[in-house]
Formats: structure tokens, C-alpha cells, sequence
């Protein structure tokens, strides 16, 4: 009989490619990790994992039981769910990972709203950027993440994850108000390929849709500044360090000195912002009310 929380393991070994890095994730020492695997490779009869360079990957064996073992933890959420539906009484603490503009324009609402229709769902949020916080949830780290999508994002069908849209929004051009291109109502992107660039660090969601921004306008930026904090952007645009891309959300109520933003011209950069849990989790008594509230918070904010 395979024990379902070695499964877990194997999962978190697939999600992050070494023992170490699965081993840190689920808050186990690596020999942990090691002894649970080869454990789980008795009760299979399979050699599950080989090595690849200094990671792991899955063997064709390792790879069917990983395709089993979405299906089984996805229906162990779902019998989680339907016990704690039947205990009756939404009570308890949802852990919410979310990057710094969803909890400002999303979440921070939704808490408001839930304090009303739901008294007893206390929400425990967690700073983390748009690409963090669904490994979070994926690690048991967090119930639910507030995400966007990034490159290499898990797609829409992924079996691990039940996913909720919320909304959508374009990215604005930041130009400081002296800037040749200032005076007009919108800017062509490739009007600014030779211009200084401000932008976030490589492996943040908004740098990857930056670039494949000015890529489909015909030019590589040149990425002179960089912070991950959109006030730091912002500010060194009105300097005049450089022109930049920002969410539309992140410069509502921002001091926009000695700033120009403008629409883009064509097809916009856009940033998609959803809800995430755990497949199968998505019913649990704690979690619908919150995914609703998010639902409820973000109607009205899709721009795209």
C-alpha cells in the first residue's frame, strides 16, 4: 500500500528538481526527504527518481505515479472539504499569499467584506511576489495565493491547482514630463527603443512582461535600473533616469512628480491577476467565502 503522504513528497521533489530545495519546502532535513522517497520507491517496486546534473528528475515510473499522485491529494482536499462542510460553522484561519498591489486593490477589501459576512474567517496575509506565492501553495506554505501569470506559470489545466480570474489590467508607459514623446495621448513602444529602461528584476512576473512587450514591438530594452518597488520606478522616471511599464493599479494614489503616463499604443503589456488553492480545496467551507470575497473585491477593476 502507498502511504499518501509520501506522495506529497514525491510531488514537492518534481515541483523543485533537488532533495534539498523539497526538503525546505515541506519543512523536512534532506535525509528526511531521502528516507521517505526510497520508502516509497519499496512500495511501488519502481525506481521513481535519477539524477540529472545536481537535481533529480522522475523516471517514466516516477512520472505515472506523479500523474496518480495529483489525483489522489486533489480528492484527499476534496474529502477534507466536505468534512469540514459537514462539521458545520465557517471558523478558522486562511493563510493568503499575495504580491503588494493585490493586497492593496484585492485582498485588503476582501478582508473588509469578510469581516461582515464572515466573522468567524480570520485571514493571515503574506507579502510574497506574483511568481512566489504559488509554490507557496503548492508547499503547504499557504491556503490561497493571489497571483499573476508570469513565464512558466502552471497553465490553466494544471491538476495541482484549481484557479479563480479576477481581473486584468494593461501596463501604462511612465515618462518623466519632459520626455520628446510626453505631449501625446499614447506612445508607440518602439518609439522608446532607444531610450533608458527602469524595470523589476529578472524573475519577477511584471520584467518577463516588459520584455515581451518591447520584444513584439521589435527591440530588446536596455534595462538601465531596476527595483522590484514600483514607487522606486515611478520616482526614477520623474528623474529622468528612464521611461518604464507600469500596472495601471500600482499608480492609483501614487505621487506622480515630474510624470507623464500614457496609454500604449497597439496591443497593451497586460497583467492577468487570479486566485489559487489546492485542487479539490477550492469547495472547503474556509476557502470559498474568501475566494468569493476576492471575486466580489475585484469586480469592476478589469481595464483590458
Amino acid at each position: 500500500m502507498i502511504d499518501p503522504r509520501r506522495l506529497r513528497i514525491l510531488r514537492a521533489v518534481a515541483d523543485h528538481r533537488t532533495v534539498t530545495a523539497a526538503a525546505a519546502a515541506l519543512y523536512l532535513t534532506p535525509s528526511a526527504v531521502s528516507q521517505q522517497l526510497a520508502a516509497l520507491e519499496q512500495e511501488s517496486g519502481h525506481t521513481l527518481l535519477i539524477r540529472s546534473g545536481r537535481g533529480v528528475r522522475l523516471t517514466a515510473a516516477g512520472e505515472i505515479l506523479l500523474a496518480h499522485a495529483h489525483a489522489v491529494l486533489s480528492q484527499l482536499e476534496r474529502a477534507e472539504a466536505e468534512l469540514a462542510a459537514y462539521a458545520g460553522g465557517a471558523a478558522g484561519e486562511v493563510t493568503v499569499a499575495a504580491f503588494a498591489t493585490g493586497i492593496a486593490e484585492v485582498l485588503a477589501p476582501a478582508i473588509g467584506r469578510l469581516a461582515g459576512e464572515h466573522p468567524g474567517i480570520r485571514v493571515r496575509v503574506r507579502d510574497a511576489e506574483g511568481d512566489e506565492s504559488l509554490p507557496m501553495v503548492l508547499d503547504g506554505e499557504a491556503d490561497l495565493a493571489l497571483a499573476v501569470e508570469y513565464r512558466g506559470a502552471p497553465r490553466e489545466n494544471d491538476r495541482r491547482l484549481a484557479r479563480v480570474p479576477l481581473y486584468a489590467e494593461p501596463f501604462d508607459a511612465v515618462l518623466h514630463r519632459g520626455h520628446p514623446l510626453a505631449g501625446g495621448s499614447r506612445v508607440e513602444l518602439a518609439d522608446l527603443a532607444d531610450s533608458d529602461w527602469i524595470g523589476q528584476y529578472p524573475g519577477n512576473p511584471c520584467h518577463d512582461v516588459m520584455l515581451l512587450a518591447c520584444e513584439l514591438a521589435g527591440f530588446q530594452p536596455r534595462l538601465t535600473h531596476t527595483s522590484d518597488d514600483f514607487r522606486a520606478v515611478v520616482a526614477l522616471a520623474g528623474a529622468g533616469a528612464g521611461v518604464a511599464l507600469v500596472p495601471r493599479s500600482a499608480l492609483r494614489g501614487m505621487e506622480l512628480k515630474d510624470t507623464v503616463v500614457l496609454p500604449v499604443a497597439g496591443p497593451a503589456a497586460t497583467r492577468r491577476v487570479f486566485a489559487a488553492v489546492r485542487r479539490g480545496a477550492e469547495a472547503h467551507p474556509l476557502l470559498s467565502p474568501v475566494l468569493d470575497a476576492l471575486a466580489g473585491a475585484a469586480a469592476g477593476l478589469s481595464t483590458d
